[in-house]
């Protein structure tokens, strides 16, 4: 790095990545009902908007990580950044729910491509442990400030009409503020060595990414179709190609290739465990924000200017309780995640019970959007902590990147599944009574999982087992 730049300046201008990548999940989960309106699109076409943009994330961020060792960080940093701000262009220009998904589908593609080098550039920035810490602490802070943002700003942007119909704007946005940093990218951050020895492992990823469309494609829009035979016959086909994947990656660790992932993750018993916390959590997440927005705006006509004030008031808990739990993570251990977990399924049980009505009291709403935002922020930070403890150092990068990678496709998962249930209970003719009783069963079956997420919480070690 250029030694005349602070290195914490040059932080700002990587964590860039991690702002517009979170920025453009929360700021489309509060403008959901206005973008179905102005696309004139369906419930999946909506659900789509979400699963796509994380299908591109999760298929490919392995191989972006790859990408920067082989091309170099800084080149595939501003050009991913590049096509970050092309392809938001492209989706707040789309005139159909065709095209804005499939925008949406290369602009998961594209910040898969741009979060490992910000990853990379950090270790390098901050080789010493304690401000590498704090380099990633506020790493942390820029993403969870994204978010807050990303749901105030989901919530004022489609009223707003500047020069383009309001909705667009939540895309646009990402124009200037991607523009300016691929300008200081460009200026001030150095090129990290390139490593020409490996080789991409393009039919790992082929085989990843096509088994998660015909799985996850299938599952939004064969609800709406009545479940043609195409949509049993692709769900059918993603198992065997996962299947296939799986063996795809064995052969190749077995004779010396490099694999998209490293198959030995899974002979780590804790890593399993790891991951299936992950996977019923992420499937609660994003499925959370699609339920409640969908009640607020479209059930109870909340105008969206003031959910978003809602939900950037919870995201405002989550940063507090994260910033807590961080601290006290290293003196209690996993039991910070269960508390946390407990806290959000008793906020999700007063959601249940008290949300019922456009009338009620706004105050009691901003006490159970924040207690489930306390919850939530007990539990994120210290995730990847705890489901990787047990992995020795050798395979944590690989780890992390399979942890990513799984975060992403459960979060995809969640919307298809629990939002496609969510609105399949709401029907074609919907009122108030079937928006709640849509709302009571995705939320009951929100609750069931966070229940799970604690099981695997308590079989989880709370200090990693020695390595033999």
């Amino acid at each position: 790095m250029k030694k005349q730049v602070s290195r914490w300046f040059l932080l700002v201008i990587v964590s860039s990545a991690v702002f517009l990548s979170v920025l453009d999940i929360f700021i489309v989960n509060i403008a959901l009902p206005s973008i179905k309106k102005g696309i004139h699109g369906t419930n999946s076409d909506i659900q789509l908007v979400i699963v796509l943009y994380l299908l591109g994330y999760a298929s490919f961020l392995i191989t972006g990580g790859r990408a920067g060792d082989h091309f170099g960080k800084k080149n595939v940093f501003v050009t991913a950044m590049v096509l970050f701000i092309l392809t938001s262009a492209m989706c707040g220009l789309s005139q159909s729910s065709w095209q804005i998904n499939t925008s949406r589908l290369l602009q998961g593609i594209s910040a898969a491509f741009m979060i490992p080098q910000t990853i990379t550039f950090i270790q390098v920035l901050f080789p010493v442990h304690q401000d590498r810490i704090k380099a990633f602490g506020i790493y942390g802070i820029i993403a969870g400030t994204a978010a807050v943002i990303g749901q105030f700003l989901g919530g004022l942007l489609p009223i707003l009409h500047f020069l383009k119909a309001g909705w667009r704007l939540i895309f646009l946005i990402n124009l200037p503020i991607g523009l300016i940093f691929v300008i200081l990218g460009t200026v001030f951050l150095n090129d990290t060595k390139t490593e020409k020895n490996g080789k991409f492992d393009i039919s790992g990823v082929i085989l990843l990414s096509v088994s998660l469309i015909s799985l996850l494609y299938p599952l939004v829009r064969g609800r709406e179709l009545h479940w043609p035979l195409w949509s049993l016959l692709s769900i059918a086909l993603s198992v065997i190609l996962l299947y296939s994947f799986a063996v795809n990656q064995r052969n190749k660790l077995r004779d010396g290739k490099a694999p998209l992932v490293d198959v030995r993750l899974f002979a780590f018993k804790d890593f399993n465990i790891g991951l299936l916390t992950v996977l019923f959590f992420y499937m609660v997440q994003d499925t959370y924000f699609l339920i409640n927005v969908i009640l607020f705006q479209t059930g109870f006509g909340i105008n969206p200017a003031e959910i978003g004030i809602y939900f950037a008031f919870q995201g405002v808990a989550y940063i507090l309780a994260s910033l807590i739990a961080v601290r006290l993570m290293p003196v209690y251990g996993k039991k910070i995640l269960q508390a946390g977990v407990l806290i959000m399924i008793i906020a999700m049980v007063f959601h249940l019970l008290f949300i019922d009505s456009p009338a009620i009291n706004r105050y009691a709403l901003f006490a159970i959007l924040f207690l489930y935002g306390v919850g939530c922020g007990s539990v994120l930070p210290s995730l990847l902590t705890i489901a990787l403890k047990s992995i020795p150092l050798q395979f944590a990068g690989a780890a992390s990147g399979v942890f990513t990678t799984f975060q992403k496709t459960a979060i995809a998962l969640g919307i298809s599944i629990i939002g496609g249930i969510f609105f399949y209970k709401i029907g074609s003719n919907p009122n108030l009574n079937t928006y709640l009783s849509a709302y009571r069963l995705a939320g009951s079956i929100i609750v069931l999982l966070l229940f799970v997420v604690s099981f695997f919480l308590y079989l989880l070690p709370d200090k990693p087992k020695p390595q033999i």
